[in-house]
């Protein structure tokens, strides 16, 4: 009885200890991982420092572009994104025909819900600066709060980072492990009521020659609303010193 005792308490001693080998190997490989990814966010940041860009982003209401504007981009002292418009905003489409039927009580109505649809579309484009360019900082909070997972996905690395800006939010990296390179990024966030007001972001990579990785394409989807919004990056030239 006693050697059946002692043989039972030494199997689970055993499976206990390599339960805790595994799982504090797997920790490590997630942190290792996730180093790898503030280190390429922070490496990648500091090279498009030394660049300007033009981003070009198009509004879209139930599928019907609606406005399209251009800027003129680069990383102000403060490390944050600088936008320099380029001109006026394209007019939107059927834009004369709306001006002409304002008037009286059903022209008021009209430009209430066209100021409030402008509200919501510039509160979307802040959205997505909380989430693009990555924010290194917020990826070592998630994983330090427990909230990071990693997958192995066709030469990719799955990163999956939740509560990365707002609660309840997730953020899905497909992370090249071999070129230390994000590929793309899938985020599900809301704006006010995670319930009713769901947004979607989908964001491409691309490199420059000097294998600067940067966000070549966005697409934001607040299906509740209908709008979308599409933005591309695009002609990046160096600063001259």
């Amino acid at each position: 009885m006693l050697l059946r005792t002692a043989s039972t308490l030494l199997a689970f001693t055993l499976t206990t200890s390599s339960t805790l080998a595994f799982q504090a190997g797997e920790k490590a490989a997630m942190a290792g991982r996730i180093t790898e990814l503030k280190d390429s966010i922070a490496a990648n940041k500091a090279r498009l420092a030394k660049y300007q860009w033009t981003e070009t982003t198009t509004v879209l209401f139930r599928g019907q572009a609606r406005k399209t504007e251009t800027s003129t981009c680069h990383y102000g002292p403060d490390g944050k994104v600088v936008k320099l418009p380029n001109g006026p905003a394209a007019p939107a489409l059927g834009g004369g025909q709306m001006q002409q039927q304002r008037g009286g009580l059903r022209g008021r109505i009209i430009e209430k819900k066209t100021e409030e649809m402008k509200d919501y579309g510039e509160r979307l484009k802040s959205l997505i600066g909380e989430y693009v360019p990555p924010n290194r900082d917020k990826v070592q909070d998630a994983f330090q709060a427990g909230n990071a997972s990693i997958a192995p996905a066709a030469g990719t690395t799955s990163m999956t980072l939740a509560n990365y800006y707002k609660s309840g939010d997730k953020m899905i990296f497909a992370f090249d492990p071999t070129a230390k390179k994000i590929r793309s990024l899938n985020v599900d966030t809301y704006l006010d009521n995670p319930q009713t007001d769901i947004v979607t972001l989908a964001v491409n990579f691309a490199s420059l020659p000097d294998g600067t990785n940067y966000a070549a394409s966005t697409n934001l989807k607040a299906e509740s609303k209908e709008i979308e919004i599409r933005t591309a990056n695009s002609n990046y030239q160096k600063i001259t010193p």
